[in-house]
């Protein structure tokens, strides 16, 4: 079953998916290729060709694969406890951020109204130019003055959370639209 964007388990999800979908690729083109070597009994066949041109997809396929490796989804007790609480906040998991230098993984983001919060297990992400990245596309799609954190230590996410999750609480106005829109957005950024 596969698991949207945005949700716990999406990377797990989608490494099995592009795994499947390049095994089977190379498995056509193996197939392709063997047809055309039993029935002509040489390699030297239209059906090699094709066999060669199915490489190209499998082998984009592949790198999917090998892009996504490295990444794991965020552990489910986690999961669990951002949700317990934080009910009122808008919420997405398991992205792997992209720009054409960087590659960004955030487990977790939370957003209330202009306030975007976000966790990053990785060590090596650089957390002040993975928030300027996202306020910056954020900003390309009409989304202005909105405040960008990473961070890096889970206890401390988790103590802006509870804080967030306060102030919805406490004032909450009809802005859902407005965050899942912020969501949206940081969402297509992801891969």
């Amino acid at each position: 079953m596969r698991i949207a964007k945005g949700k716990s388990g999406y990377i797990q999800s989608k490494k099995k998916w592009e795994i499947t979908k390049t095994c089977l690729e190379f498995g056509m083109v193996l197939a392709v290729f063997l047809t055309g070597y039993f029935t002509t009994k040489t390699r030297l066949n239209l059906l090699t060709v094709a066999a060669v041109l199915g490489c190209l997809p499998a082998a984009k396929a592949l790198v999917g694969v090998i892009m996504l490796f490295p990444h794991h989804s965020m552990e489910r007790g986690k999961v669990e406890e951002i949700e317990e609480k934080a009910p009122a906040l808008v919420k997405a998991y398991d992205m792997i951020l992209t720009s054409y230098e960087k590659i960004m993984p955030i487990d977790s983001i939370v957003i209330f109204e202009n306030i975007v919060c976000g966790y990053s297990g990785s060590n090596k992400i650089d957390v002040n130019d993975t928030a300027s990245y996202i306020k910056k596309m954020l900003r390309n799609n009409q989304y202005d003055k909105v405040s960008v954190k990473i961070f890096t230590d889970y206890k401390t996410y988790m103590t802006r959370v509870e804080g967030m999750e306060n102030m919805a609480v406490a004032e909450r106005k009809s802005s859902q639209e407005h965050e899942e829109g912020i969501r949206r957005t940081i969402l297509s950024l992801s891969m």
